[in-house]
C-alpha cells in the first residue's frame, strides 16, 4: 500500500477546527477517490479540519500536487491508531476499520456517522436520502449511521460544487488555456475531450462524428486504441495525467466533454458544455435504468428533437442500442445542445451544494 506523506499533497492540519475523516477505498479507477478528495479539499476550504484516509494515496501525485492547508491525506492502516474527529464519513460503502469503529464507540461524545452514496436520478434517491441506520451489535453497537445521497434536486444531497466556481468558467479563456499547453485547435477544427472505459465504442462514435474535429484524449486505454481508428478530417493528441483543476479547464475550454463514471461526470456539467456520459457498466444490468434516469430528469425541458437525438447517442455510446441516423445528428448539430447545457447547469447551480449540505446533515451548520 503507497505511503504517501501528507506533506506531498496535502498540508498539515491546523488546530482548533472541527474535524471531519473521510474514508475511501479505491476499487478498480480513481473516480471514488476523485469525489472524496474534492469533497475534502472543499471542506478545508470552508474551515474544516479534514483527514483523508485511503488504501491508495498514489493517484494523489497528479490529483492534487500541491499542498492543501488543512487536509492531511493518509494510509488507511494508520486509523487504526487515530482519535475519530466530530464527522466521519464512510464513502461508497467502503466499510470503516474495525479499530476505528470501536473508537467511535467508545468517545464519550459520538462522531456523527455519514454514509455518502453514489449519485443517481433515480427516484430510491429521494426516498433513501437522510435515513438512519442504528447499530445494535458488534463494534459499532450504540452508534447511528446516516445515508447521504447525492442527486439532483432539494429533496436530495446536491452535487459538489466548491464556492466561485460558476464564476471561474465563465471567465476562463478556454482557446488560450490549449494554446499554452501545444493542444490549440487549427482553423476550422472543433475540440472535444475523451475519457472513457476500455469497452468504449471507439469506431462507431468515430464514424458518426464526422470530420473537424481534435480529439484530446485522457490517460487509460482510448489512448492506444482509438488513433488508428480516425476518419479523414479527425485528429487526436495523448494527454498527461491532469490535476483536478487542470482536468477541470480542460472541460471548459471543449466544444464537447465525454466522461465517465461520477467524478468527471459532475464537473462535465459544471463546464456548461455539451456532454457524453458513459456510465459504470454494472453485470446485473442497474447502469440502464440509472442512466435512463438521469436522461429524463436532465433532459426534461430540451426542445423535443434534441432530447430524442441525445437519448439515442447516450444509449448507443453505453451499448444499449444501436447507432442510428439520430445518434449521429447528435454528433453533427451542437448549436442546440450548447444551450441547454448552459440552462441545466444554471438549474443545478440555483440548488444548495453537496458540501452545505453535508455539514448542515452533519448538525455542523445551520440549515436541515
Amino acid at each position: 500500500m503507497p505511503d504517501l506523506p501528507a506533506e506531498s499533497s496535502c498540508a498539515a492540519q491546523t488546530p482548533d477546527r472541527l474535524t471531519w475523516d473521510i474514508f475511501c477505498r479505491v476499487i478498480d479507477n480513481y473516480g471514488d477517490l476523485g469525489v472524496c478528495l474534492r469533497l475534502a479539499r472543499d471542506l478545508a476550504g470552508r474551515g474544516a479540519q479534514v483527514r483523508l484516509w485511503s488504501d491508495d494515496l498514489s493517484p494523489l501525485s497528479w490529483m492534487q500536487p500541491t499542498p492543501v492547508e488543512g487536509l492531511a491525506c493518509l494510509p488507511w492502516a494508520d486509523s487504526a491508531r487515530a482519535a475519530p474527529g466530530d464527522v466521519v464519513v464512510e464513502t461508497f460503502g467502503c466499510d470503516l476499520p474495525e479499530a476505528f469503529i470501536a473508537a467511535m464507540a467508545a468517545g464519550a461524545v459520538k462522531p456523527a456517522w455519514i454514509n455518502l452514496e453514489y449519485l443517481s436520478a433515480e427516484s430510491y434517491v429521494e426516498r433513501s436520502h437522510g435515513l438512519k441506520s442504528p447499530q445494535f451489535s458488534g463494534p459499532a453497537a450504540g452508534l447511528e449511521k446516516r445515508f447521504f445521497y447525492p442527486g439532483f434536486n432539494e429533496r436530495t444531497g446536491g452535487l459538489l460544487r466548491e464556492p466561485g466556481l460558476i464564476r471561474a468558467i465563465d471567465g476562463h479563456d478556454g482557446a488560450a488555456w490549449l494554446a499554452d499547453h501545444g493542444w490549440a485547435p487549427v482553423a476550422g477544427e472543433r475540440v472535444l475531450s475523451l475519457f472513457a472505459y476500455p469497452h468504449a465504442p471507439l469506431a462507431s462514435f468515430l464514424e458518426a462524428l464526422g470530420p473537424g474535429w481534435l480529439l484530446l484524449l485522457c490517460p487509460g486505454a482510448p489512448q492506444q486504441e482509438l488513433p488508428p481508428l480516425l476518419r479523414t478530417g479527425q485528429r487526436a493528441i495523448a494527454l498527461p495525467h491532469l490535476s483536478q483543476a487542470d482536468y477541470d479547464r480542460l472541460l471548459w475550454s471543449c466544444d464537447l466533454n465525454l466522461v465517465r463514471g461520477e467524478d468527471s461526470f459532475v464537473r462535465a456539467q459544471w463546464a456548461g458544455r455539451p456532454m457524453l456520459w458513459q456510465i459504470y457498466f454494472q453485470d446485473d444490468g442497474a447502469h440502464g435504468p440509472k442512466l435512463e434516469a438521469f436522461l429524463a430528469r436532465s433532459m426534461a425541458e430540451a426542445p423535443a428533437p434534441l432530447r430524442a437525438h441525445w437519448h439515442a447517442l447516450s444509449l448507443a455510446w453505453n451499448g444499449l442500442a444501436p447507432w442510428n441516423s439520430q445518434a449521429a445528428q447528435a454528433l453533427r448539430d451542437l448549436t442546440t445542445a450548447a444551450p441547454h447545457a448552459r440552462a441545466w447547469r444554471a438549474e443545478l447551480a440555483a440548488l444548495p451544494d453537496l458540501t452545505a449540505r453535508l455539514q448542515a446533515f452533519a448538525g455542523l451548520s445551520g440549515g436541515a
